[in-house]
């Protein structure tokens, strides 16, 4: 009996990969970059299965090209924002992704740029490799504290409660606003408050985004949101570029509006290399890696596997982004 045919849009960690090639006939994109749309089109015709990444637009004209074989799309993410859900929804395709496994990994890595940027740690690694670094002085590259201070949350799910986990052990005060989540908080977090994205703005001296890319939080980020910041504020984003707008951005740290900033993710993705962002020095820039730890990866290559397995032989998907593709 023949294998299922799939496409993986680019070699993913042996832990999945190996899952993938034990159960599956696989072409697998060899690129260091994502195929080009058409390379995607061209490579998605006639597969059972895709196992797609967050850089892979797959959309109704994508589903279409494959064919009525395609039985499961699965994203090595766990933002799904790449993809049409209800174009795959409509045709009966369900979507996979990998959900829970990277959210104490981000949660780190978002805490980790946030305190980054309130030290200048990075500013003052490149003072020390230019020869900037003289001597000891009192009011040489005073950063701002951490503990005591007010941090504000955009999007309290999972990531979210996770860094606010890790910044009550700073005696943060923990403002969120989520207009879809929960009431009920785990009594770790009791003393988190929900308030309106305005309240949040204006008393949080650091702001970390942690919100799905949707229509409503497509630039989220603008110039009047930057206006409403309190002075001196930090902004962290490690969910999604578009989410910041990024030229508003540019004059929010170039005005010295805000403080400093700490983005793992961009728009567009990556920068050209002549963004004005790259000029400046109160920015941390770091390039896509806040799940980007060995264990972490692994698992998630091992769960888009596990979605892609049992789309193709039937099985209903572990980790399922539209159950109720299964209704119909």
């Amino acid at each position: 009996m023949s294998k299922p045919r799939v496409f993986v849009t680019r070699k993913i960690l042996e832990a999945g990969l190996r899952l993938v090639l034990e159960h599956c006939e696989a072409i697998i994109w060899p690129g260091e970059l994502p195929p080009s749309r058409q390379e995607l089109i061209d490579h998605v015709r006639g597969v059972d299965g895709l196992l797609s990444l967050l850089t892979d637009p797959i959309d109704g004209e994508v589903m279409d090209a494959a064919g009525s074989n395609l039985k499961v799309i699965s994203n090595h993410a766990v933002g799904v924002d790449n993809i049409d859900v209800s174009a795959a929804t409509q045709r009966g395709i369900p979507v996979g992704n990998t959900p829970d496994i990277l959210t104490d990994t981000t949660a780190d890595f978002a805490f980790g740029l946030l305190i980054a940027a309130a030290r200048r740690i990075v500013e003052g690694h490149r003072c020390v490799q230019t020869g900037g670094w003289k001597t000891w002085a009192p009011d040489f590259m005073l950063g701002v504290d951490v503990y005591g201070a007010t941090l504000g949350i955009v999007g309290f799910g999972r990531i979210g409660k996770a860094l606010a986990r890790r910044a009550s052990g700073f005696d943060m005060r923990i403002l969120y606003h989520d207009p879809s989540s929960d009431h009920e908080l785990p009594a770790e977090l009791s003393a988190a408050r929900s308030v309106d994205l305005e309240t949040m703005l204006q008393e949080s001296d650091f702001v970390s985004i942690h919100t799905p890319l949707t229509k409503d939080t497509y630039h989220l980020f603008n110039e009047t949101t930057f206006q409403k910041m309190k002075p001196g504020a930090i902004l962290i984003n490690t969910a999604r570029g578009a989410i910041v707008d990024p030229s508003a951005l540019y004059q929010a740290l170039k005005s010295k509006q805000i403080a400093a900033a700490a983005i793992d993710v961009t728009d567009p993705e990556p920068l050209p290399m002549d963004s004005p962002l790259l000029e400046l020095d109160n920015l941390i820039i770091t390039p896509h890696i806040a799940s980007a730890s060995l264990a972490t990866r692994a698992k998630m290559a091992t769960m888009a596997a596990e979605n892609l397995i049992a789309g193709v032989t039937g099985k209903r998907l572990p980790y399922c982004v539209n159950p109720e593709v299964y209704q119909v």
